[in-house]
Parts: C-alpha cells; sequence; structure tokens
C-alpha cells in the first residue's frame, strides 16, 4: 500500500470514526438538555456516565424511539460530510423558538496529524463538554410551562436535495423548517465549549431570545 493509499484509508478512518463520536455525543446531549431545561418530569429520567460525567438519561420509549432516529440520519448524513448545524430548538406554548442548542460541524480535513489515536484527548475533550452542558442551565432564564421541542439539521444544498429525493431513514421524514421556527427574537448567544481534533471538529453555543416572558 502507498503513502497516499495509507493515507486516504486513514482519513476514512477518522471521518467514520468522526461521525460515531459526533453522534454519540449528541446522542447524550438531547437527552441532557431535556432534563436540565425540565421538559420532561424528573422521574422519567435515569443517571448515567458518560466520559466520566453523570448524565441524564429519559427512559420513555418514545422520546428514546425519536432520539435515535434523528442520530441515524445525522450520522449518515456526517459521513458524506454533509451536516453543518445541528440544533435542539425549545418551543414555546405559541411554537415560537425560545432557546436553541446548536452544534456547528467543521469539515474534515486532509491533514490530519494521527497523533490521538487512542481518542484521549477527544475524550477530554468532550468530557470538558458535558461539564459545561450541565451548567449551562444557570446562564439561562427559566422556560414557561408546556414547552415542546425539536431537532433541526443544516446541511449542504446536495444533502437537502437527496432527503428530499428519499428519506435517509424509512419511516422517518424530514420537513423543511419554517422562518419563524429557526429565527428567535432578539437573541442572546451563549457560548459553551468548542474542540478541534483529528476525528471532529465542533463548537457548541446557546441561543435565548430576550423575549421568554
Amino acid at each position: 500500500m502507498s503513502v497516499d493509499q495509507r493515507n486516504t484509508q486513514f482519513c476514512l478512518e477518522t471521518a467514520t470514526v468522526g461521525a460515531d463520536v459526533l453522534c454519540e455525543f449528541l446522542e447524550v446531549s438531547i437527552h441532557s438538555i431535556l432534563y436540565l431545561r425540565d421538559l420532561y418530569p424528573r422521574g422519567v429520567f435515569e443517571k448515567r456516565k458518560k466520559y466520566n460525567v453523570p448524565v441524564q438519561m429519559c427512559l420513555h420509549p418514545d422520546v428514546c424511539k425519536y432520539v435515535v432516529n434523528i442520530v441515524d440520519s445525522v450520522h449518515r448524513l456526517n459521513q458524506l460530510n454533509q451536516v453543518e448545524k445541528i440544533a435542539m430548538v425549545i418551543l414555546g406554548p405559541d411554537h415560537r423558538p425560545l432557546e436553541r442548542f446548536v452544534i456547528e460541524i467543521g469539515r474534515h480535513s486532509d491533514n490530519m496529524k494521527g497523533d490521538d489515536r487512542y481518542l484521549y484527548q477527544l475524550e477530554q475533550s468532550l468530557r470538558a463538554f458535558l461539564l459545561k452542558l450541565n451548567v449551562s442551565d444557570a446562564l439561562l432564564q427559566p422556560l414557561p410551562k408546556d414547552c415542546t421541542w425539536a431537532i433541526q439539521v443544516e446541511t449542504t444544498e446536495s444533502a437537502a436535495d437527496s432527503i428530499n429525493d428519499k428519506q435517509m431513514v424509512q419511516g422517518f421524514p424530514w420537513v423543511e423548517a419554517e422562518g419563524r421556527e429557526t429565527t428567535l427574537d432578539e437573541p442572546n448567544i451563549i457560548p459553551l465549549r468548542a474542540v478541534t481534533s483529528d476525528f471532529i471538529k465542533m463548537q457548541m453555543f446557546v441561543e435565548e431570545t430576550t423575549k421568554k416572558s
């Protein structure tokens, strides 16, 4: 195998690992936000650990199934380098967006160093991410009662066309979000964390409207 072939193989492997890690982190983050923002009763959550950080996982079967379908769709798109942003949007009783937890995804690089093959540095970065997410609740204003939530994925134009032509997950349709569902009134932006590695590049922040009440 030539050097170029080995480099190509390494890039493909790291892209696959990056997609796996992103979706693992996304799943844990969604459940954590559901708990932190009191979107479901605390009794339907169970404490677990991820990256040696205590996290809460919702046990409601419908919620778990919905989250798994989301993660599977994102995984397929991210393997193709077609995901730009993932946002968990919290909507008020009038379906107006109040908060957006946004993960921005960076492009996979062709110039990878390969100095974290055992994922130790990446795991430490993701641990810091979850610790910051766990305290983000203290940075936000309380939500009104009866809020709902949705996941929005910003993709490349080619990926959007592909989703329109053929659903990425059978029986789990994605629809284009309306403008009023993606834009907050006078948002404050609260940065949470960023990570850059061979396997994944992302940053996370929260947008919070100043007009919650």
